[in-house]
């Protein structure tokens, strides 16, 4: 007997959907839009601040990023969270760009209306502690502050959602990431411990005084605008534990440049109101500089800014990462003389 075409054919569509459901599932999109706000940007972020006033959640900074021509808002706020710091404290020093949390409220799309996402803690659970002996139980204290940010957000005036956003990666390629596609050798095949890139160095008992060291050339530096890449602003201080501080930092140079490349190629979300999706990866900022204390020396760290670049913002397409190679290393470069004694 031979199958009754419609009924093979809804049969097929359902399969199809499920898989790609499931695989849809199996991806993690370093961030995650959590809510689409009701109100204005202005009222959206009053009501953020106040839910996070009345959460568990510690918020160390907020800035609001400096957009291509101020056409569009967008506001982060780096946090942490006292039970995922504790949950991780056994975990390498080195890992703490891990537990820093960053919500943005953003304008995006037509009319631009006012999102909320988060830089998703369960991707970045997957790279920083891949290999580490209580990795199952990291990326689940993970997922269990990823819920909670999404009811801190869900307190805000608005519909909430949970949206991977792209770069969307699985969890193998999280755990080893080292670059994307024919991009690897940018990043030069290295994953994040690789590209952990040392400026200074010293001895254990210097931990103190080299993170003094740090903040004082920040204070003494200053942001030039958005054409001159050589000015950094300290956005947060944040110590993780004895052994490691975080310091968040920005300047109008890498904002306007991520969100203009990360816009160039994109369709979805472009609009002549808003002719910048890129600001929905505003929690891929600010960058980081680690102080890490590891018992055998004191080490002034940043990332690679090609593999960091990759990480966040692949999805501006690789003929954006071709025309502007040059930005990274212009980055990385800025960061490297300023921090330098």
């Amino acid at each position: 007997m031979k199958p009754v075409p419609g009924i093979f054919y809804t049969a097929l569509v359902v399969l199809l959907a499920w898989g790609g459901a499931a695989q849809a599932a199996d991806e993690h999109g370093i961030f995650e839009r959590v809510l689409e706000a009701s109100g204005s940007f202005e009222e959206s972020t009053a009501a953020l601040e106040k839910s996070l006033g009345e959460s568990k959640f510690t918020l160390h900074a907020k800035h609001d990023l400096k957009t291509p021509e101020g056409m569009q808002k967008a506001r982060v706020y780096v946090l942490t969270a006292p039970t995922y710091l504790e949950a991780a404290s056994g975990a390498p020093a080195n890992t703490v760009s891990a537990q820093i949390l960053r919500l943005a409220v953003y304008q995006y799309g037509e009319g631009r209306k006012t999102f909320i996402n988060m830089a998703n803690p369960v991707a970045h659970a997957m790279v920083f502690y891949s290999g580490q002996k209580e990795y199952a139980k990291l990326v689940e204290s993970a997922k269990t502050v990823a819920q909670e940010l999404r009811a801190v957000a869900a307190k805000v005036p608005g519909k909430a959602v949970s949206v991977q956003l792209e770069p969307l990666r699985t969890e193998k390629t999280l755990n080893k990431f080292n670059g994307d596609g024919p991009a690897k050798m940018m990043a030069k095949w290295r994953n994040w411990e690789e590209s952990q890139s040392v400026i200074t160095e010293g001895k254990p008992e210097e931990f103190a005084a080299m993170v003094g060291q740090v903040e004082k050339a920040l204070a003494a530096s200053k942001d030039k605008g958005a054409g001159d890449a050589s000015g950094w602003k300290q956005i947060a201080k944040i110590p993780v534990g004895a052994n490691a501080v975080y310091f968040g930092i920005s300047n109008e140079y890498t904002e306007s440049k991520c969100v203009r490349i990360n816009s160039d190629f994109r369709g979805d979300g472009k609009t002549k109101d808003a002719p910048y999706p890129g600001v929905d990866h505003a929690t891929a900022l600010p960058l980081e500089v680690l102080v890490i204390n590891d018992g055998k020396a004191t080490r002034v760290i940043q990332y690679g800014e090609m593999w960091r670049m990759q990480l966040y913002f692949w999805d501006s397409g690789y003929t954006a990462f071709a025309k502007n190679t040059f930005v990274p290393s212009t980055i990385f470069g800025s960061i490297e003389k300023a921090l330098t004694p």
